[in-house]
């Protein structure tokens, strides 16, 4: 790795981007640099207050905006990307929900289409008390608040597809996307399959915090200051999103229906650990199975996103993951900050 250097980008409205591939670079980065980068909100800014309906504000398919795409030299389709969350820092002193009609996991929607009228369509505003490190809910009809933990993440990062495609940055897959998984947190590493030169590195779509499932389909909506570093690793393909932070090792799958993406989370993590340790692929297999975690993403984009956590602790004599990047990277991003 390459002696560390801090890259700043702010990049204009008209720079923000709403697929993963089919666009050129913004700017380049080499393995090792550190980003410090300025992400919007899902719904672009536009949603400020209880006026500013989704519907009557945004417009189709301008939604979700990322930040990039930035090419790392070096990375080349067989290498594996790894990006390093250092810091997620929001932008502002509020964030915003909100219901959809048709869209969440709580309402017939047009892919289960039933008889009956679309749910509200209605904005929250969160108030965000970086100091105390508070998000407080508002309910609309009564007069209940009620601070929750400031849990900053990612909900959409990832690199360009394979195959000449072009994916919405609303849907997440092999490349990463739109994940929603609140474990792409400060403090963790993702570990993405590079499929085209230069990867081209995408972000947006912060979250103050999110449950587990995204049952809405909308976190606490924010604009984010997110610092990351990045690594190439040569030669390594990674077919599924991975997740290390320093106590855990996470697969990410991505399909409908669920069972079919909590499948290729636990898969990967069976091979994983597999490799990792010298366990027979049974005996891999029911470690997982008895000590494994299952959080979900969301229940509500175009896929589903499920996740396979393990502790590391709880693994026989693990190897580094990827030659010990993970940590590799948080002390390089430490020291520069």
């Amino acid at each position: 790795m390459t002696a560390m250097e801090k890259i700043t980008y702010r990049p204009a409205r008209d720079e923000l981007a709403y697929t993963f591939g089919g666009r050129m670079p913004i700017a380049h980065l080499r393995s090792g640099d550190m980003l410090e980068v300025s992400t919007e909100d899902c719904f672009g800014g536009l949603v400020r207050g209880p006026a500013d309906l989704p519907s009557q504000v945004c417009r189709m398919p301008y939604l979700n905006p990322v930040s990039g795409p930035f090419f790392v030299e070096d990375a080349e389709p067989g290498d594996t990307l790894a990006i390093h969350l250092a810091s997620i820092v929001p932008a502002r002193d509020w964030g915003v929900s909100s219901t959809f009609p048709h869209f969440g996991a709580l309402t017939s929607t047009p892919h289960t289409a039933t008889l009956q009228p679309p749910l509200e369509e209605r904005v929250w505003v969160y108030d965000i008390d970086r100091q105390a490190g508070t998000v407080r809910f508002h309910a609309t009809e009564t007069d209940h608040t009620v601070d929750l933990p400031l849990e900053p993440m990612i909900g959409t990062i990832g690199v360009a597809p394979g195959g000449f495609e072009a994916r919405s940055t609303v849907v997440p897959d092999t490349h990463g996307g739109n994940l929603d998984t609140p474990q792409l947190r400060a403090g963790t590493t993702l570990y993405l399959g590079v499929n085209v030169h230069g990867a081209m590195l995408a972000l947006g779509d912060g979250h103050a915090r999110q449950g587990e499932g995204e049952a809405s389909g909308v976190g606490v909506e924010i604009a984010t200051t997110t610092t990351l570093a990045v690594e190439v690793i040569k030669g390594v393909p990674t077919a599924w999103p991975r997740l290390e932070t320093d106590s855990s090792i996470m697969s990410i799958g991505c399909a409908r229906p669920l069972e079919d993406a909590y499948r290729i989370a636990h898969h990967d993590m069976v091979g994983w650990v597999g490799s990792l340790t010298g366990l027979e692929m049974l005996d891999a297999y029911q470690l997982v199975s008895q000590s494994g975690r299952a959080p979900i993403g969301n229940v509500c984009d175009p896929n589903y996103t499920v996740l396979a956590a393990v502790d590391k602790a709880l693994l026989p004599a693990p190897a580094a993951a990827y030659d010990g990047v993970h940590g590799r990277l948080r002390r390089s991003a430490a020291g520069l900050r």
